[in-house]
């Protein structure tokens, strides 16, 4: 049957949410119908608050939900009532990357991810005169649709508040670097931006031994965190010259760079201060557009520059991975997670722009 529930609408650009009742109908046979717990807010969801990439208004956002699947449609074999997920991003399972196992990279990601509605131009909230479906699941809601390719099972011990950033934030920071860049014991690694990303980035390359991690941010608060979180050496972009700190740490360069502040310049100085046959991974997004100085002759020196995406994660896998790491003390995330309820979501955002949160979790009174 439909449920009603409780929503944060964005109804305008750079507008306040605005708490609406909703209905959500009865999943269909590919989809999956969850009571969302908690889900964490993500600096995609301020983007798209402002239109920094279109999407339609009024909509539903929120994409780290975490909950409990209410009921499955008919299609679905791999998820029962009652089983504990974390909602991760949308991908067809068909393209050529989703077919070699890079759903992070689905040709149409785009759609099913921000065009506001299913990918045969239906929208399940359209009685309730909201758009829906963001990222697939539109987790700003006590109820969320989505479906088997991004709700992943996790283990029922596992936090839920915990949960949804798992999908999102730190899967991006943490894939990075086990993922995408492959950093192994011993390598050395500086990370541009210690929010949510960054920090993941740098717990993940202390759980595998990196010998040499760096932390660059212009908050001295939580450059002492990224310490405590394995960085060995952090650098005050306010008050210290970026690229001589690094030079005296690394002088010939470091094996891997992470930019994840989505400044142009910022991505410049990475490439610049990657060692020779190094790789500078980009994480931070920018307005579409955006355009960054990079000296051609430093990348045919042999360096490499790529994008990362949800840190080329197979959900299915990763996120499981990374609950187990975090069981064991070599992830803590829950030193990046404060609460908020959901009807405080404004305030919420208000403190990440702040810059006195680092990973905000809202969680549902059911």
């Amino acid at each position: 049957m439909p449920v009603s529930a409780q929503a944060a609408v964005v109804e305008e650009k750079n507008g306040p949410f605005q708490i609406r009742t909703i209905t959500i109908p009865t999943p269909r046979p590919d989809e999956v119908l969850v009571r969302i717990v908690a889900t964490g807010v993500c600096a995609t969801d301020e983007h798209m608050r402002n239109l920094d990439f279109p999407i339609p208004l009024p909509m539903i956002l929120g994409h780290e939900g975490a909950g409990v699947v209410e009921s499955v449609g008919s299609a679905v074999r791999g998820l029962d009532p009652g089983d504990h997920v974390a909602l991760t991003f949308p991908s067809c399972g068909h393209c050529d990357t989703c077919r070699t196992a890079a759903p992070a990279n689905c040709a149409i990601f785009p759609m099913l991810a921000f065009a506001g509605c299913r990918l045969d131009g239906t929208d399940a909230y359209s009685d309730s005169g909201v758009h829906g479906h963001f990222f697939g699941q539109s987790s700003f809601a006590q109820y969320a649709l989505a479906t088997e390719r991004n709700a992943v099972r996790i283990a029922k011990d596992m936090p839920l508040e915990l949960a949804g950033p798992l999908g999102c934030g730190f899967q991006t920071g943490a894939g990075a670097v086990l993922n995408s860049l492959r950093v192994n014991a011993g390598d050395s690694l500086a990370v541009f931006g210690t929010g949510t990303v960054g920090l993941a980035a740098v717990m993940a390359a202390n759980a595998v031994g990196a010998t040499t991690i760096v932390a660059v941010d212009v908050n001295d608060e939580r450059l002492e965190l990224a310490t405590e979180l394995g960085a060995t050496h952090t650098v005050n972009a306010k008050t210290e010259n970026v690229a001589d700190q690094l030079r005296k740490i690394r002088a010939g360069g470091f094996d891997y760079v992470l930019e994840g502040t989505g400044r142009p310049q910022m991505l410049a100085l990475a490439v610049e201060l990657t060692a020779l046959k190094g790789i500078a991974g980009l994480v931070g997004g920018a307005p579409f557009g955006t355009s960054a100085p990079i000296d051609m002759n430093i990348l045919l020196a042999g360096r490499d520059l790529r994008g990362i995406h949800q840190g080329d994660s197979v959900p299915h896998v990763f996120i499981p991975k990374l609950v187990e790491l975090f069981r064991s003390g070599r992830f803590p995330i829950d030193r990046l997670v404060r609460t908020y309820p959901f009807a405080d979501i404004n305030q919420a955002f208000a403190d990440v722009a702040s810059g006195t949160v680092i990973k905000p979790v809202l969680v549902m009174d059911q």
